[in-house]
């Protein structure tokens, strides 16, 4: 057991420190808008670039079988290091808006080779106690998307370049560590030849339909609350006079409080079961959607922060779940492409929801835009229902 909870250490700091990456382009968003004079738009493109490249990463992995035919641990370190390089690359004075859009485009398609695979390693390592194990996994994913914004905030008196340089180091580190202290899990089935057939083969299972379409709703949901959640926190302050937030501040405690919510699901399904959590978290997040209005309407900045806490809470809860699901329906062989997959398809869908709410943002009355990501969690509950 000791050297269990050393293997999910290491698993939880390396996603950490690389998946940090993801958000530092956002967290230092106005900084990047003065210096490169970028358009008030740039925030959900840029996103949606990262979004992309992670899509076609995985698309990529997924046929190529990548992490079921080579070492999870060594693609993890090969893809952390090119992600740190890429993301370093923005500190580059000559970089033109097309420029930063192909390099976080580059640095979401070597997160495909970080998020999905982390996963494979602990699928490889961990069977009746998998969705806690993810629940930490998924739960450092969400602090270190989280991160970005808090580093800004602390070295707000420092040029914006500090968060590029040290997310990119934090992932190197990331890299190195899996790669020196994390080997192949017992339960690894190494795929010894390429199999493109396993692409669609997978789909064919309903239990893994399921879990993967529960998954998608939730996709829809959950990264465009990300991606906005500096925006609902200026629209609500300028909706409220002598309303004075620490966006910065708030948006890391708002996305990370995720993390704690991820590991208290992981203990939670071991003693209600894995569905049955998903359900009802995707069911809170949903409501979530349904009630922001009215939240947004509350003249009092306690009762809309301690709302936007429970949702960043719910809103990520179900996710290591999800992924559990669908570990479990997919033959061991097939795991770590099976999770490639519905990463692909899921962060596919984000675009979507993005760049739908990055279009109302100059039409609509900001209160209302967030109803429309109520369909994610709905279309997800109907498939877990089947």
């Amino acid at each position: 057991m000791k050297n269990k909870n050393w293997i999910v250490t290491i698993i939880v700091l390396s996603q950490f420190s690389c998946i940090s990456l993801w958000f530092a382009g956002n967290a230092v968003m106005e900084d990047l808008m003065i210096d490169f004079d970028l358009k008030a738009n740039a925030l959900g493109h840029l996103t949606s670039a990262v979004q992309f490249g992670f899509i076609i990463g995985t698309l990529l992995f997924a046929i190529l079988t990548i992490s079921d035919r080579f070492s999870p641990s060594r693609v993890f370190f090969v893809n952390a290091i090119l992600g740190a390089l890429v993301n370093a690359l923005i500190i580059l004075q000559g970089n033109t808006y097309a420029s930063l859009l192909l390099l976080r485009f580059l640095t979401g398609f070597f997160l495909a080779g970080i998020y999905p695979v982390g996963m494979k390693i602990a699928a490889d390592h961990f069977s009746k106690t998998l969705g806690v194990s993810l629940g930490f996994l998924v739960g450092a994913l969400t602090l270190g998307t989280g991160f970005p914004h808090i580093l800004r905030n602390f070295t707000s008196e420092l040029p914006w370049k500090t968060v590029i340089v040290i997310t990119s180091l934090l992932a190197v580190l990331g890299g190195m560590i899996i790669l020196l202290f994390v080997k192949d899990g017992p339960y690894r089935e190494k795929s010894k030849e390429f199999d493109v057939s396993v692409f669609m083969r997978v789909f064919r299972k309903a239990d893994f339909r399921s879990a993967a379409f529960g998954y998608f709703g939730h996709m829809w949901e959950l990264y465009a609350l990300w991606t906005f959640i500096p925006i609902i926190l200026y629209n609500f302050q300028e909706m409220h006079s002598g309303v004075n937030l620490n966006i910065p501040a708030l948006s890391f405690i708002i996305i990370s409080s995720g993390g704690v919510a991820c590991v208290i699901s992981g203990y939670i399904s071991l003693r209600v079961g894995t569905k049955k959590t998903a359900f009802t978290a995707l069911l809170l997040s949903g409501l979530c959607c349904i009630l922001s209005p009215i939240l947004f309407q509350i003249d009092n900045p306690v009762i809309f922060i301690t709302f936007m806490v429970f949702w960043g809470m719910v809103v990520v809860a179900d996710s290591p779940l999800f992924s559990t699901l669908v570990a479990q329906n997919v033959a061991g062989e097939a795991k770590g492409t099976a999770l490639t997959i519905v990463n692909s398809i899921g962060f596919s869908i984000t675009i979507l929801s993005i760049q739908l709410l990055n279009s109302l943002s100059t039409v609509m009355r900001a209160e209302y835009m967030f109803l429309l990501l109520a369909a994610g969690p709905l279309f997800g509950l109907i498939a877990l229902k089947e």
